[in-house]
C-alpha cells in the first residue's frame, strides 16, 4: 500500500479539530508517530490513533477511508502532496490551502477552501456556505488555486475573491461572488439572489439566469473566444465537463457593481451562437 490510510473509528459527538491531518505533518513520520499526532476533541487533546486506525508510515499521500463529516480543519494550510476523503468532510476542509491536491468524494461543510492561495480542492458532492470565501476580519478570500464543486454550493461562494477559479456544477446560494476583487467564478446551475453584489473586478459566468443587483448595467451580447479553450482545459485536465452548447454560445454581459469600481463582469449564457 502506498501512502498513509486513516480509517475513522467510533467518533465522538463533540467537535473534532484535526489540523494535523495534512501531508506537511505526515511526511517522514513512522506509523506510530502519525498515530501520536494531536487532535482536539472539545477542549481535550487526544492522539490521532484513538479516533483513527492508521495504516502505513507517514507520507505525502493521505487517504481517509470513510465519512469524517464532524471532523474540522482537515488539510488546512497544506502546501504539497494529496488528500483523498472517501466520504464527507467537516468545516474548514482545505482552508488556506497553498498547494497539492485535496479531493472529497462526498460533501464538504462550511468554509471549504476558505482563503486558499494555491493547489486544487475538488468536492464531489455539495459545498456548504462560504466555500472559497474570506474569513471575518480578513481583507481577501481566495488568492489563487482551483476550487471545483460537482454538486451545489451554499451562500457567499467566493466572497472577496482576489485570484483563482471557482467552478460549481450545481446551483449556488445567495451572494455568490460577494465583494469580489478579481478572479473567476463559473456557475453551471446559476445561483440564488444578489450574485456579484459589491464586486469590483473579476468575472462571474453563469449558464442559468441570475438575480443581479440593480446596480449592474447591460453591456453587450457576444461570444467570448476564450470560453471554449477554458472549458476544454477543465474537461481534459480535471474531468470537469460542461455541455458543448455552453462552450460555443452567446453570453449577455453586464458590468458592475456600479456602487464600487464597476469593472466587474457577469456573463449569462443566452443562446447557441449562429
Amino acid at each position: 500500500m502506498s501512502g498513509t490510510a486513516l480509517t475513522p473509528l467510533q467518533l465522538p459527538s463533540l467537535p473534532i479539530e484535526a489540523s494535523c491531518i495534512v501531508p506537511d505533518r505526515f511526511a517522514d513520520l513512522s506509523e506510530r508517530q502519525v498515530a501520536g499526532l494531536p487532535l482536539l476533541v472539545g477542549n481535550e487533546q487526544v492522539e490521532l490513533g484513538t479516533l483513527f486506525r492508521v495504516r502505513g508510515a507517514g507520507s505525502e499521500e493521505i487517504r481517509i477511508e470513510g465519512d469524517v463529516a464532524r471532523v474540522k480543519y482537515i488539510g488546512a494550510g497544506m502546501t504539497r502532496g494529496s488528500i483523498l476523503v472517501e466520504g464527507s468532510v467537516g468545516m474548514h476542509a482545505g482552508a488556506r490551502l497553498r498547494g497539492g491536491t485535496f479531493e472529497v468524494r462526498g460533501d464538504a461543510d462550511a468554509w471549504a477552501g476558505a482563503e486558499m492561495s494555491g493547489g486544487l480542492l475538488r468536492i464531489g458532492g455539495n459545498a456548504g456556505d462560504h466555500a472559497g470565501a474570506v474569513y471575518p476580519g480578513s481583507r481577501r478570500g481566495m488568492t489563487g488555486g482551483l476550487l471545483l464543486v460537482d454538486g451545489r454550493a451554499g451562500s457567499e461562494l467566493g466572497a472577496v475573491l482576489r485570484r483563482g477559479v471557482i467552478a460549481v456544477r450545481g446551483r449556488a446560494g445567495d451572494y455568490a461572488g460577494f465583494n469580489m476583487i478579481a478572479g473567476s467564478i463559473i456557475l453551471c446551475g446559476g445561483a440564488e439572489r444578489r450574485s456579484g453584489a459589491g464586486m469590483k473586478r473579476g468575472s462571474i459566468m453563469s449558464f442559468e439566469p441570475l438575480d443581479l443587483p440593480p446596480t449592474f448595467r447591460y453591456a453587450c451580447t457576444y461570444r467570448p473566444e476564450y470560453a471554449a479553450v477554458f472549458f476544454r482545459r477543465l474537461s481534459e485536465r480535471y474531468g470537469f465537463t460542461l455541455p458543448d452548447r455552453h462552450a460555443d454560445g452567446l453570453f449577455t454581459r453586464y458590468s458592475g457593481d456600479l456602487t464600487e469600481l464597476g469593472k466587474g463582469e457577469v456573463l449569462i449564457w443566452t443562446a447557441t451562437s449562429a
